[in-house]
């Protein structure tokens, strides 16, 4: 009940906020909502109308929490291409299909939702995604390019209307169309202030979107010629946005007729797609904007998302996603929970009640202009050179996917991209077998360790989008403020999607008070300089280089190194000797270490280090972390270690287990080996007790002249190395304090 209390407080605490969110965003919805119907030949108002039944319904059905829905950039290509085909270029019978396409694909995202397929959406590689965005960008700003310079008529696929936009530019300098120059200066004049007005520093100015200046710049505009000119109005009215005197007095029907053609369950299924990928990445990134890092339920949102579709294109509307730009603008406006999506459709149905005639006054050049800038921020080129940052392979597969997008359709396209990264993996790998024996396999191992509570998972064989939903669920059942170790040690390839995915965990773990360390990787070659470069322990091409670029965690160890004024070298060293003086290393093959921090001494060295244990079938590579510690004078020989199912077997096979006099619980607790026994009761003092019952614990060593430390047989995390190398100071400290000598002398009187 006091929870309940709590919650319906803080609501009605953060209402101002989310009106106020809720309101800004309307403003952008408004005229996007206009332009995206009128890219997708629909009528201007299906875009408003789909934009209020998605925030009323999501608000309300919804999973998410800061999202804004309505129309989405990602429809535009669909949604044209559905009605201008399905009725033989019959616009009007065209957009009755496509609404009934629309439904049909609400109800699919509904089953889609309710089976909680949500997960479809982690089976797509990052890098085609984006070229699939991409090519939605090059294709409405290939369309709309034509509509802002006022040439409403330009008609064809999209790479005819990229090579056909020189013609529109000169068709301006024509006699024949000087009356439209005046409607493609505005739509210039509106892209100009779309660039440039992001570098527009005044705080007051900044308090109205881009997209709204234009529009109230352009029904400004109208009102001059109205009222204070001779002229009349330049832009004819065929330029100009059509609403319905009675918006909300009838709807048009959508027509079933055709829902059993090829074509129709074609334009369903794309619909589908599109509406959900592009939700899905939304809501993902949305996510991460989130001030209070919640997680959303994306099956609760795509079967919100299917309800609202449905509704939508019953009324005349267009399909309802989840879209980025808006959601990203109520967040910065703060937005805190879902009833800023309501509101923001509570504000469209006031905008579209109280000023249709205003609306009609805004030129369809000025919402092209709009579309023409968000058009080129998907396609930007600087999104092809950080493609090709990451890799070469990144770089095909992103054109591929645009290429196969823009010659064909977007279903297509995105599978185009699918088979081209699925080829490169098989081509750098050097075997398909290697993902046939391995894509059903469960590849990835969690467990709690005891010790500290960490989360340990383990990737073994491949790590690809094909298989990074197992990795995820095991992921999403963490809790964020627990401490994490995802280690690659064991996993020979892992490609770009699973590392930038993971990127996003860290974030968020750190956020919510946790740590997720990416361990592993460090062996691995690498194709470009790029963090999230595709890492592989195949050997693939001369050009991919292991230690290439340095990992996440190998930035870290460089920077404890630098925080210490100590030396960092990652590279690998084969010069192990000194380990095999060492109890743990006895019976085990060093291969090398590498990863080492030092002091300038070398009196202290963390370093990785792989070894192998057993021969034939049983042999196994492991890699772990350890400590060591170069001592000033001479201790006993020993053996600490934590009591457990091990050190029972010790017992009964004969090895005697050190007790501390006055100590019990030190005794009961750890399990203390060596040879010289009263030599080592000596040197255990009480300080040096109470630092090991007080502490962590650790697997040490002593060989007389230099301690070993480790905890794990696996690779420490960066937090993990801290805490080990703060122990390890204090502990040399401690032991710098014992009197070797008189514990000797003390020794020898007991032996003689």
């Amino acid at each position: 009940m006091k929870n309940l209390q709590n919650n319906a407080s803080g609501f009605l605490s953060s209402l101002p906020k989310n009106i106020f969110s809720g309101f800004v965003v309307s403003l952008i919805a408004l005229p996007l909502g206009l332009g995206l119907a009128l890219a997708s030949e629909a009528p201007p108002i299906s875009g408003i109308i789909a934009a209020i039944v998605g925030g009323i319904i999501v608000s309300v059905f919804g999973g998410s929490n800061v999202t804004i829905a309505g129309p989405g950039n990602g429809l535009v290509v669909v949604l044209l291409g559905a009605i201008t085909t399905l009725a033989d270029g019959d616009l009007f019978q065209g957009y009755l299909f496509t609404l009934a396409a629309i439904i049909c694909s609400g109800v699919l995202m509904i089953l889609i939702g309710l089976l909680r397929l949500g997960i479809l959406g982690d089976f797509f590689p990052s890098s085609a995604i984006q070229g699939m965005l991409a090519a939605i960008g090059i294709s409405i700003f290939a369309k709309q390019f034509h509509v802002m310079l006022a040439n409403t008529g330009a008609k064809g696929d999209t790479i005819s209307l990229l090579l056909d936009i020189p013609n529109s530019i000169i068709s301006l300098f024509s006699p024949e169309y000087y009356h439209l120059v005046i409607a493609a200066v505005v739509g210039i004049i509106s892209l100009l202030i779309m660039i440039f007005y992001g570098k527009i520093r005044n705080k007051y100015l900044q308090l109205v979107p881009a997209p709204m200046w234009i529009v109230l710049l352009v029904i400004g505009l109208s009102y001059y010629y109205e009222f204070f000119s001779s002229e009349t109005y330049p832009i004819n009215d065929s330029l100009l946005v059509q609403i319905p005197n009675k918006v909300f007095s009838s709807f048009p029907s959508p027509d079933f007729s055709s829902i059993l053609e090829l074509k129709f369950i074609g334009v369903v299924i794309a619909i589908t797609l599109i509406s959900s990928i592009e939700s899905l990445l939304s809501i993902k990134a949305v996510d991460k904007l989130d001030p209070e890092k919640r997680r959303s339920n994306t099956n609760k949102d795509l079967t919100a998302l299917g309800i609202a579709s449905i509704v939508s294109g019953f009324l005349g509307g267009l399909n309802v996603v989840t879209v980025i730009a808006r959601s990203s603008v109520n967040v910065n406006n703060g937005g805190s929970n879902r009833s800023a999506n309501f509101f923001h459709s509570v504000f469209l149905i006031l905008f579209v009640v109280l000023f249709q005639d205003q609306l009609s006054r805004i030129p369809l050049t000025a919402l092209a202009a709009i579309l023409v800038f968000t058009g080129y921020k998907l396609a930007a080129p600087r999104n092809l050179r950080d493609a090709a940052k990451i890799g070469k392979e990144q770089f095909i597969i992103f054109s591929a996917t645009i290429i196969g997008t823009i010659t064909t359709n977007l279903i297509s396209g995105i599978f185009i991209g699918i088979l081209t990264t699925l080829i490169i993996h098989f081509i750098l790998n050097k075997s398909i077998m290697l993902f046939a024996r391995n894509l059903f396999k469960p590849n990835v191992l969690m467990f709690k360790e005891e010790v500290n509570g960490t989360y340990f998972v383990s990737v073994k064989n491949f790590s690809s989008f094909l298989n990074y939903y197992k990795l995820k669920r095991n992921l999403d059942s963490i809790p964020e403020d627990g401490d994490v170790v995802v280690d690659f040690s064991h996993c020979d390839f892992v490609d770009y999607t699973v590392q930038e995915n993971l990127i996003g965990y860290q974030g968020t773990f750190l956020r919510k008070g946790g740590s997720f360390e990416i361990t592993g990787l460090d062996k691995h070659g690498t194709a470009s300089e790029h963090p999230l470069a595709v890492r592989s322990l195949v050997s693939i091409s001369r050009k991919f280089k292991i230690g290439a670029n340095l990992t996440k965690r190998q930035e870290d160890l460089q920077k404890i190194a630098h925080d210490f004024s100590w030396n960092y070298n990652p590279k690998k060293q084969e010069n192990i000797s000194s380990l095999n003086n060492f109890l743990f290393f006895k019976i085990k093959k060093v291969k090398y270490i590498y990863n080492s921090i030092f002091n300038e001494n070398s009196s202290f060295e963390i370093s990785d280090v792989e070894f192998s244990e057993g021969e034939f079938i049983a042999r196994k590579n492991i890699r772990t972390t350890f400590l060591t510690i170069h001592l000033k004078k001479e201790i006993p020989v020993f053996t600490l270690d934590r009591e457990g199912f091990i050190e029972f077997v010790y017992k009964i096979a004969g090895f005697k287990d050190i007790l501390i006099e006055n100590h019990p619980d030190f005794s009961k607790r750890f399990y203390l080996l060596g040879e010289d026994i009263e030599q080592i009761k000596l040197f255990f003092t009480d300080e040096l007790v109470l630092f090991f019952e007080s502490n962590s614990y650790y697997h040490i060593e002593s060989n007389g002249r230099t301690l070993l430390l480790m905890r794990k047989e696996r690779v420490a995390s960066v937090k993990e190395i801290k805490a080990l190398l703060d122990y390890g100071i204090r502990l040399e400290k401690i032991i710098s304090q014992i009197n070797s000598d008189e514990i000797l002398l003390k020794s020898l009187q007991i032996k003689s």
